[in-house]
């Protein structure tokens, strides 16, 4: 690669939600934007977390710079220890986003091995012939940066995710003046998140929740279980505000939920008086109009606190009748039916939920239209690259910085993976590097590939059926009947024909090999498979999985 040439990469997070991960290259010099995760969807059995394909940074060892962290949502954030477990990479972030990574970190044994910096909206760094810069955005969480990138290609600015709420809870409002004068110097490509580039308008303050949020508090006589994006600190925030009005003792349920509350309160993003907080068992045991309860699981996820509160499998408390569930979090795209089972087993328990748009108990951290619009218009870009969206977003994206006076064939569209590039003044899309998605499964990372997604969507749809053979190593001989077991195919105690049958056509198949000497095991297992599940779907219209299991005697 020549030494002049500029690179721009997504490792994660255009057309799609989640795992923002993005690269800017500058002759030997890489530095890394963000490294989140996302979970995963009803497709991917098994899998617990998705992370970006980080394969070009591993072949570019010597080239990595620094990676600069934007904020602390697990979009973004998520990534990063299984990153660092293959890398060893200084990193950058503000005084909370940091928090949240340390303890990450110490849950992954990581932290003593790792540099961290922190940095803030007036923070300078250089790493070769790249200075970085800050401005303050705000958005569903404290301590959000934009980054700025001065190149000899030109001033390169990523948003990092934002809204422009001009009446913030934690008065951290967002620097429209600096983000100005970045303007005014010149840009020469933004990079901006799209999440709201559909909604008209521009996206309501966050402080709107907290009267709602109060009402909700005021209206209620028995305990208040709360349910929200744990990282939202301002949510948080403002739910305990209404229990001290109210007078409630408050208990936290989740891990995520009392991770984040303990780094928040330690660092003084979050304050709850003396004496309020209580463990779970203990708030179980007071007058229920004294209590309230901060949990995970707004968006539906199985085993999260409120997931298991709505089944009754939640060990340390339970709904009541009468008691009140407040879901403050609209569910992601995707998740409305896991969110939809839960609102009706609480109602099935008795409780009253108040959830939805129409409750006024959340509103976005992420800009719309306008704000979107606003951002373009003080960055007078020259080239513009929509990111953090599934494509419609970017597409919507494209036609606002259209609206606003952005040449249309200065646009770019990317998918992870491609390139663009600004090479003596000369910009263009060229090529593209590995990206994709790593799935992690347990403490596996990476080692679950397509073929055993698919295996495992098999046995969830149609089970398995296992025939165990006994042959004679001297001449290959049937020594017994097959012993052949289902599991989740078919209830053996009402199906004996079925299996009788099975057995039968197992021991003629395997006959008609031995006097054809097809006696190689590869050659009968496979044999075994294709006759036999043959034979299964024209009897049942189902396709188990089938697993020959050859014995020699």
């Amino acid at each position: 690669m020549a030494e002049e040439r500029l690179w721009i990469a997504a490792l994660g997070g255009v057309h799609e939600i989640g795992k923002n991960m993005y690269f800017l290259q500058y002759g030997d010099d890489i530095i890394v934007i963000d490294c989140g995760s996302k979970f995963p969807d009803e497709s991917l059995l098994g899998i617990d977390l998705i992370i970006p394909d980080v394969a070009y940074l591993l072949n570019n060892l010597d080239k990595l710079r620094a990676l600069i962290v934007t904020h602390g949502h697990e979009d973004h954030i998520g990534g990063i220890p299984y990153l660092l477990k293959q890398l060893n990479l200084p990193l950058y972030a503000s005084r909370l986003t940091l928090g949240l990574i340390e303890n990450k970190l110490k849950e992954h044994g990581l932290l003593r091995q790792t540099s961290l910096n922190r940095i803030d909206s007036d923070s300078v760094l250089t790493f070769g012939s790249i200075s970085v810069s800050f401005f303050n955005t705000n958005h569903s969480i404290p301590d959000c940066l934009g980054v700025v990138f001065d190149t000899p290609e030109g001033t390169v600015v990523h948003t990092g995710d934002f809204k422009f709420d001009m009446t913030p809870v934690n008065r951290q409002y967002p620097d429209i003046h600096k983000m100005a004068d970045i303007g005014k110097k010149g840009v020469r490509f933004l990079l901006s998140e799209s999440t709201n580039a559909e909604r008209p308008g521009f996206t309501p303050s966050e402080k709107l929740v907290g009267a709602h949020m109060e009402e909700a508090f005021q209206k209620a006589d028995r305990r208040i279980f709360v349910s929200t994006f744990a990282s939202n600190v301002h949510r948080l925030q403002q739910i305990v505000d209404a229990a001290v009005l109210t007078g409630r003792k408050l208990a936290l349920l989740g891990r995520s939920m009392v991770n984040v509350v303990a780094v928040s309160q330690e660092l003084g993003y979050l304050n709850i008086p003396e004496g309020m907080l209580v463990e779970p068992a203990e708030a179980a045991k007071l007058p229920p109009h004294e209590v309230a309860v901060m949990c995970t699981g707004s968006q539906g996820e199985p085993m999260a606190a409120l997931s298991r509160l709505a089944n009754s499998s939640n060990r340390q408390m339970s709904i009541s009748a009468g008691d009140t569930v407040l879901l403050a979090a609209n569910p992601i795209p995707g998740n409305e039916r896991n969110v939809s089972r839960i609102v009706d087993n609480l109602y099935i328990l008795g409780a009253k939920v108040i959830y939805g748009s129409r409750s006024e108990l959340h509103v976005s951290g992420h800009g719309s239209q306008e704000e979107l619009k606003l951002m373009l218009t003080l960055m007078k870009p020259e080239y513009f690259i929509p990111i953090h969206g599934e494509y419609r977003m970017l597409h919507h994206h494209r036609l606002l910085a259209e609206a606003v006076g952005v040449d249309g064939d200065k646009i770019f569209l990317l998918k992870n993976g491609e390139l663009v590039e600004s090479s003596g003044g000369v910009v263009r899309q060229s090529g593209r590097v590995t990206a994709g998605q790593i799935f992690v499964d347990g403490l596996g990372i990476g080692d679950i590939g397509n073929v055993v997604l698919r295996d495992r969507r098999q046995l969830s749809a149609d089970g398995v059926l296992i025939t165990v053979i006994t042959l004679s190593q001297a001449d290959g001989r049937l020594l017994n009947e097959p012993d052949t077991i289902s599991r989740g195919f078919i209830y053996v105690r009402n199906s004996d024909t079925l299996m009788e049958e099975i057995n039968q056509l197992v021991a003629a198949t395997l006959e008609k090999m031995n006097k054809a000497d097809l006696g190689q095991w590869s050659i009968m297992k496979q044999t075994l498979k294709e006759t036999l599940g043959k034979f299964l779907y024209e009897r049942t219209k189902r396709r188990p999985m089938i697993l020959p299991i050859i014995i020699e005697v």
